[in-house]
């Protein structure tokens, strides 16, 4: 009896306090970032540091420049793509048109968190495929177990989750099987989490970096534009 109390009260005090588990509501309908920083943001980081040695030369990456000023190394130029002029965005394109795009001038494209909210995501990753030189490489992250980001489907929609598996055919379409490498982020102690909307640093990071292939909430690739037509 005492050891059956002593693991519920262990099991508790893991907990975040202050949730209703019971709830029918998230804690938080915002991925958790008004808590703290969102649970797929430490795949997402953990996978940009891991091929850091990717992003070099003329880099490009969507909306903004964060991750390619804090995890790039070589880099010569870092320019910024957007579907309609804004603030520091450098080139103007739609990425599932992709004749509005550069053909072949950048060393790497980061791709967070976009295709899965573009509806012509086949075209977008063509898109992708078009801004890269030969030998290029872009580095994609996609949404796999998550909530509908209700920014993104107010304005332009959230259309689309991966599994690892359409994500490599997907991407091995357009690049070619053997030029894509896909891998994941999560388990069921983040999956359930992070749809709760509760912030990594109310969690314990270990258990957070624990991979189980059945709850992937974040899928990422790496892809490579062969060198030879």
């Amino acid at each position: 009896m005492i050891k059956k109390s002593l693991q519920i009260l262990k099991r508790n005090l893991s907990r975040p306090r202050g949730i209703d588990f019971e709830s029918v509501y998230p804690v938080s309908d915002y991925f958790g970032d008004d808590r703290g920083t969102p649970i797929d943001r430490l795949y997402i980081d953990s996978f940009l540091a891991a091929n850091r040695r990717l992003i070099k030369g003329r880099v490009l990456e969507v909306a903004e420049d964060t991750y390619s000023r804090k995890y790039g190394g070589a880099v010569d130029t870092m320019e910024v793509l957007h579907y309609e002029a804004t603030p520091g965005a450098t080139i103007i394109g739609d990425l599932s048109r992709p004749e509005s795009l550069p053909e072949g001038w950048f060393d790497c494209f980061i791709c967070t968190q976009t295709i899965h909210v573009i509806y012509n995501y086949q075209d977008a990753i063509r898109g992708a495929w078009r801004l890269l030189k030969p030998g290029g490489t872009l580095l994609c992250t996609l949404s796999g177990i998550a909530q509908i980001s209700r920014y993104d489907m107010d304005r332009w929609g959230d259309y689309w989750r991966f599994t690892t598996l359409s994500a490599k055919r997907s991407f091995g379409d357009v690049f070619g099987p053997e030029n894509v490498e896909v891998d994941f982020g999560g388990n069921c102690y983040a999956a359930i989490n992070f749809l709760r909307g509760i912030a990594q640093e109310e969690l314990d990071r270990e258990k957070l970096a624990v991979k189980d292939a059945n709850y992937p909430i974040l899928i990422t690739i790496i892809a490579t534009k062969s060198i030879n037509p």
